[in-house]
């Protein structure tokens, strides 16, 4: 399907696009693009060793984690600045600069809460039984005598004449939420059901920001979700080095208006106590929450929390680099990549090692962002259409970065023909496939199954499609506008490596390495896998910035409506 242009300005880009192609004195494909053997010469320039030598200096610890508003921004900042220079990018943003400016706000909460029930108060233990903290920008939020109701997962989907709220008034009080989706078997079968809440699959209605969302919007004063390790995807300590600690937000003039004033995780432990102290059974209650006929129910509790907030006014920075493409038309059109620099920074709190390096998560990205733009710089040729290269900010407080550009963007979105996103590279070794985290969203699937092929090499589904990675990196805000987006994860046939190695390696990161200080390099990374992900969305990009038509999701895709919508009102 081409792109929802009017006839006259289809005529124009295809007119535009054959003179170029003539230009250059190259045979095409059927859509436009180049012989491959023109992009070979970026193919090779992208080594395991070149994206080692950045992810050596970002995860290093003199970069103190990373964190936006600090020293560590200050020094990845200007090496990112300096990188795009040296390899020959173009400032992107139209401002002159490599710098698009984010203001945020940073908040450092420290709670007081109990919870009162069959007439005893108990003072509830930071951060054992609760993380809590507050998204508005003042020196003090109190939240008192606030009964806690629970409501199940804190759904509302009409497609699937599910309400887990019943019309229930919440104003003034606290919910307690289940994490995830709510799993609906097919009947006869311990199979999940596909046609609903994406079986498997987590959907937008099992992430934590929904469940945050739909509580503020029914005038709920808090919001807490119960953690559980497998349905979340990270252990509690995870919840804790990440929300235990400064968080950033958006920065909005008297704070987030309407949204809860107190939100958090409660951990399994203690919701178990919370619930048996109300005569009632959390795995049972759990069970009736996957039925249509739950109502919400209280806890016979009341909750108290004081909070603590340390506020500081932070300007961040999208670090932004541009290849201006070759056609005088397509140029106005842009293929954007995406790594987000940040990671958690330096707990001084924190026993032991205090600085979050972030190696993997996500300096391995960044440095294939760098490694592609100086590859695809390199080349003689100059793709039609212009690409940028974009490093984002605050990823790890909320896809903040992404969100800003997304809200703000600096070349329209309706001529952003696509979105590759780089979050963690693969640091084990060469595998056979390649991870598609929501395969079958959007055509940019079949670009990369192509260049897949040609490497023989094949594409598969998220392994752990249960854990929502699809709504936990920074392509999620490009897709909510509707601009199509391809994120991948490591394969998981490793090359000589035995059946199972790769799950093997994800359980053992996700354990021992998410969201901690020891995210560091390691003695036996290789990265030769990581650098074939890397060669492959370099081509991926490469390609769709010659194709003459758009990448567009597919039928049934939850944001197709978006982009539709959008191209229409953009359409003359």
């Amino acid at each position: 399907m081409t792109t929802p242009l009017s006839s006259v300005r289809r005529t124009v880009v295809l007119s535009a696009a054959a003179l170029f192609f003539i230009a250059c004195g190259g045979a095409t494909g059927d859509d436009g693009v180049p012989d491959a053997n023109k992009v070979a010469p970026a193919r090779d320039a992208l080594t395991a060793e070149g994206l080692m030598r950045h992810v050596r200096v970002l995860a290093d610890d003199s970069m103190e984690g990373r964190a936006p508003g600090g020293v560590g921004e200050e020094r990845t900042v200007r090496y990112l600045e300096a990188q795009f220079k040296a390899l020959g990018l173009a400032p992107g943003n139209p401002d002159g600069t490599y710098i698009q400016n984010v203001s945020l706000v940073g908040i450092t909460s420290r709670p007081e809460g109990d919870v009162t029930q069959n007439g005893a108060s108990t003072r509830l233990r930071f951060p054992m039984d609760y993380v809590v903290g507050s998204r508005y920008p003042q020196p003090t939020v109190t939240l008192q005598n606030s009964e806690l109701v629970f409501v199940g997962y804190g759904v509302t989907a009409p497609e699937f004449d599910w309400d887990d709220f019943k019309n229930v008034d919440l104003k003034g009080k606290t919910v307690v939420i289940l994490v995830n989706d709510p799993p609906i078997k097919v009947a006869g079968s311990d199979s999940l059901d596909a046609a609903i809440f994406k079986g498997d699959a987590m959907s937008y209605y099992g992430r934590w920001t929904y469940k945050f969302e739909q509580a503020s919007a029914r005038g709920a004063a808090g919001a807490l979700i119960v953690h559980e390790t497998e349905p979340a995807g990270y252990p509690y300590l995870t919840v804790i080095n990440s929300w235990g600690r400064e968080n950033f937000d958006v920065n909005v003039q008297g704070g987030p208006a309407g949204r809860v004033q107190v939100e958090g995780w409660i951990s399994r432990s203690y919701a178990d106590t919370l619930f048996a102290n109300a005569g009632l059974n959390f795995d049972s209650l759990k069970t009736l929450a996957a039925t249509k006929e739950f109502a919400p129910v209280s806890l016979q509790a009341t909750a108290n929390f004081t909070i603590t907030n340390s506020v500081r006014e932070v300007q961040s920075r999208n670090v932004v680099a541009k290849l201006e493409g070759s056609d005088p038309v397509l140029k106005d059109e842009y293929v954007v990549y995406t790594a987000h620099w940040d990671h958690l920074g330096r707990d001084t709190m924190h026993q032991g090692d205090q600085i979050f390096n972030g190696a993997l998560d996500n300096s391995t990205g960044t440095a294939s962002l760098l490694e592609i733009a100086g590859a695809l710089a390199s080349l003689p040729e100059r793709a039609p259409r212009s690409q940028l290269f974009i490093a984002l900010t605050a990823e790890e407080q909320g896809l903040l970065g992404a969100k800003w550009y997304a809200e703000n963007p600096l070349y329209p979105l309706t001529k952003t023909v696509a979105n590759i996103n780089m979050d963690g590279a693969n640091q084990w070794g060469r595998t056979r496939d390649m991870t598609v985290v929501g395969l079958g969203n959007s055509s940019l699937d079949d670009v990369l199954r192509s260049v897949a092929a040609a490497a023989n090499r094949t594409l598969s589904p998220d392994p752990e499609p249960s854990k929502g990675y699809f709504f936990r990196s920074d392509h999620f805000e490009f897709a909510k506008k509707g601009v199509p987006a391809l994120y991948i994860n490591a394969g998981s046939d490793f090359i000589d490596k035995p059946a199972g190695f790769g799950k093997t390696k994800r359980d053992e990161y996700v354990a021992n390495d998410y969201h901690k200080p020891s995210d560091d390099i390691k003695a036996d990374w290789d990265l030769s896998g990581a650098a074939d992900d890397a060669r492959a969305l370099l081509e991926v990009g490469w390609r769709v910035a010659h194709m003459r038509t758009w990448p567009t999701w597919s039928a049934g895709a939850e944001f197709k409506a978006a982009r539709d919508a959008s191209l229409a009102k953009a359409t003359p």
